[in-house]
């Protein structure tokens, strides 16, 4: 079954708040093999002109995934889980994420549509902190592969 294009334009609010720890970004920095002092010391940071430790830039792929699954598992929009591809990823970053960031996101559809018998979802996510200071901008693009 297509993907609806009247989805186009929803929007999926915060489900909750994601609090950004020391230990989180040193967890993340360790798994992807990145030793910078950055994220890791808070004094390198500050030396750097931070308030404290940053994360490393794909960090935000922690609660965006969460977002974009929720959007998967909508079962209005009605998209088969089991012939999905994660067809592009991109994050334009305003500012680093740093530890103490209390980070929401809100995640639209941009556009659905079909091609070559696939059908492609366009999602974007606007990260940003509890007072609403822009983090990061997120835009994926999944692939629905047809039968």
């Amino acid at each position: 079954m297509p993907l609806d294009p009247s989805f186009v334009g929803r929007t999926y609010p915060p489900a909750s708040t994601y609090e950004v720890s020391r230990e989180k970004i040193a967890e993340f920095a360790d798994a992807i093999d990145d030793d910078s002092a950055l994220y890791r010391d808070a004094g390198a940071a500050k030396a750097a002109g931070y308030p404290d430790v940053i994360a490393p830039p794909t960090f935000l792929t922690i609660i965006n995934l969460a977002a974009i699954n929720a959007i998967v598992a909508d079962p209005e929009l009605g998209l088969d889980y089991s012939r999905m591809v994660h067809g592009d990823q991109r994050f334009t970053h305003h500012r680093p994420v740093r530890a103490g960031d209390r980070l929401q996101l809100t995640t639209y559809i941009d556009d659905i549509f079909a091609r070559a018998g696939n059908d492609f979802l366009n999602v974007r996510a606007d990260i940003v902190t509890e007072d609403g200071e822009p983090v990061c901008t997120t835009h994926a693009q999944l692939v629905v592969r047809g039968q």
